[in-house]
């Protein structure tokens, strides 16, 4: 695919799943770099992702020097900002924050999966850091939505405030039943905007048959170019059967890139495209993807 090509597939996209720096993992760039690289690129903002902090104010200072991109200040519901914590998310919102991730690396589901199954067979960042907590006798019980099969109070505040701030709800490394329960809590809430991250993740491990059952409840399926890979539970054969099955109208691509060992976030949005379009995938579909669907996300 040419230059020309693979720049109209992603012009006026946004990347909702993008590791920057600074963070506590050391990271391959910056917020600033990614910037101008979404600038040159012709693509139109991405998602700032900690799974420590929030992100709202760095991007509120990446869009004083770069007011032509949209960069997308977000929430992760780990311990360091108090776990599931409304007044967390209370004051995200106020700081401008725009996506809500549920429990990543300190979810039950995760913590279960890495530290009881143990069996990742390339560690990411975030889980070389729990591995040392553990060492140390510092990590805590798992993070679930659930209490008892029900959804606890507190999640039910923090969805409550996703909606009254139109903000987006992902589900970060929640298990099966817990994204179920969450998916139909936000419809019965009234929610518009549920994204189920990387749902091919190991931890997650969503066949397609639930990826399609759940955007009829109303979710977006976030395909992640970071996860393609038989170490996290899919290969590209497999991602391009996944699509057609959900859906393009019901899938949005994200990078979840910025790690040290892997390729640039828009190096892999270029790869991203550039495959599925090599693979059957038209450009309407492709773009349906990459920019309409995540730009009602942002926007609507």
């Amino acid at each position: 695919m040419d230059e020309f090509m693979y720049r109209e597939l992603l012009e006026g996209a946004y990347d909702l799943h993008v590791h920057t720096g600074p963070d506590v993992n050391e990271r391959k760039l910056d917020d600033f770099e990614m910037a101008e690289r979404v600038k040159n690129l012709g693509m139109k903002g991405f998602g700032i992702k900690s799974h420590y902090f929030c992100t709202a104010e760095r991007a509120r200072l990446v869009k004083k020097l770069y007011p032509d991109v949209e960069p997308i200040g977000a929430i992760a519901l780990n311990y360091p900002v108090g776990g599931i914590n409304p007044i967390a998310v209370n004051m995200a919102a106020r700081d401008g924050a725009k996506i809500v991730w549920m429990p990543t690396f300190d979810a039950k589901n995760e913590l279960d999966f890495l530290l009881i199954q143990n069996v990742y067979s390339e560690l990411p960042p975030w889980a070389k850091v729990q591995l040392e907590l553990a060492q140390q006798g510092k990590t805590q019980e798992g993070i679930s939505v659930l209490e008892n099969g029900d959804i606890t109070k507190n999640t039910l505040e923090v969805l409550d405030l996703i909606a009254q701030n139109n903000m987006i709800l992902a589900t970060g490394h929640l298990g099966k039943q817990e994204i179920y329960a969450v998916v139909r809590a936000s419809r019965d809430m009234n929610l518009k905007k549920v994204v189920i991250t990387h749902p091919t993740f190991s931890s997650v491990n969503l066949s397609k048959e639930e990826q399609k059952e759940l955007t009829e409840l109303g979710a977006i399926m976030e395909q992640c170019f970071g996860v393609i890979n038989p170490h996290y539970g899919i290969d590209w054969d497999g991602l391009y059967e996944t699509i057609r099955y959900v859906g393009p109208d019901h899938c949005i691509l994200s990078s979840d890139l910025g790690q040290t060992n892997n390729p640039y976030p828009d190096e892999g949005m270029i790869t991203f495209v550039t495959n599925l379009f090599n693979n059957g995938f038209t450009k309407e579909e492709i773009r349906r993807m990459t920019v309409e669907n995540t730009t009602a996300l942002v926007k609507e």
